[in-house]
This record gives structure tokens, C-alpha cells and sequence, in this order.
């Protein structure tokens, strides 16, 4: 369902931003906003809050937008996102921008997630790679997850590579399972 709301936002906002050629502008706003919820859980609940009424996120909105000093259009989505009551959706609206804006100059966005963060010379040698295998730019979120023990799951598009440990634990499980 946050796919279907976020969707038309983002939509909306690349052909806006397209037709002013302001990708790139509105773009780094987006991932500051991105950078503002990851980096605050206070803003990340306010986001989310079903608490707190549309008219009162508009006006909070209007705020933290004056301080942000963001590209125009990104504080005009906020703005109409805000009065709409679908702030919660505004990390979602900014993920398929930017899966928008990837299609545009000709990336693939890939999620990697490994059990520790990984170094420069291992996203740069990963990028490398999926790009020799897919033949696009490869664009990487990455994403830690301690459980995975070691390895990486790569998620570009529909297919997934899991060479986590913790998934090659399960399998050896299942295995010695079926042998026992």
C-alpha cells in the first residue's frame, strides 16, 4: 500500500523536476531529508506519528523546512505531502524518486546488506562487479544486519544473491536434518 501512495508523489516531482532540469537539485534534497530521518528518531516519529494531525505536521513541516534550507521544489513536496496527511510515506516517496532518477541516467539500484559496514574499496570492487554482470551504473544502499554473521545479500531488482552465512548455517541445519 505505501508503494501505491508514494508512487504518483514520486512520479509527480521527477516530471516536475525533469521538466525544470533540476533532477540532480531536487535529487541531493531528497537525500538530505533521507539523511535528516536516519540520523533522528525524533523525526522519524514525527513522520510516522498518526498522532499528530495533518494541519499541525504542515505547520511543523514549514519549520524544519525554513531551517533546512532544501531546494525549492523538495520543500514544495514536503509541503503538499504534509497537508495531504501522507508524511508517513515521504521515505518511500524518496526511495521511487530515486529509483526514478537511477532509470533516467541509465543505473540499477542494488541493496547490499552485510553483517558489518562495508569499506570504500569493498562497495567500489562490489559496484565493479554487478556492473560487469548486469552491464548497468550499479547505484548501492547499503544496510547493516548483524545476524547475517558474514557474507552479503544483493538484492538488484527482483534477484537476490545471499551468500550470508547465517543463510549457509539454515541450509547445513536442513541438511543434517534430512540426513539424521
Amino acid at each position: 500500500m505505501l508503494t501505491q501512495i508514494a508512487r504518483p508523489y514520486a512520479a509527480a516531482l521527477f516530471d516536475l523536476a525533469k521538466s525544470e532540469g533540476s533532477l540532480g537539485a531536487v535529487e541531493a534534497g531528497l537525500v538530505e531529508l533521507q539523511t535528516l530521518s536516519g540520523e533522528s528518531a525524533d523525526f522519524r516519529r514525527f513522520l510516522r506519528s498518526p498522532v499528530i494531525s495533518a494541519d499541525e505536521k504542515s505547520v511543523a513541516a514549514d519549520a524544519i523546512l525554513a531551517k533546512a534550507n532544501l531546494d525549492k521544489t523538495v520543500g514544495n513536496l514536503v509541503k503538499v505531502v504534509a497537508r495531504n496527511g501522507r508524511l508517513f510515506a515521504l521515505p518511500a516517496i524518496i526511495t521511487a524518486f530515486q529509483a526514478l532518477a537511477a532509470g533516467e541516467r541509465g543505473e540499477v539500484q542494488a541493496d547490499v546488506t552485510s553483517a558489518t559496514p562495508l569499506t570504500s574499496a569493498q562497495v567500489s570492487d562490489l559496484a565493479d562487479t554487478l556492473k560487469a554482470k548486469i552491464g548497468k551504473t550499479v547505484t548501492l544502499t547499503q544496510h547493516v544486519d548483524p545476524s547475517l554473521i558474514g557474507g552479503l545479500v544483493v538484492k538488484v531488482g527482483s534477484q537476490m544473491i545471499d551468500s550470508s552465512l547465517k543463510t549457509k548455517l539454515s541450509a547445513m541445519k536442513i541438511a543434517m536434518k534430512e540426513v539424521g
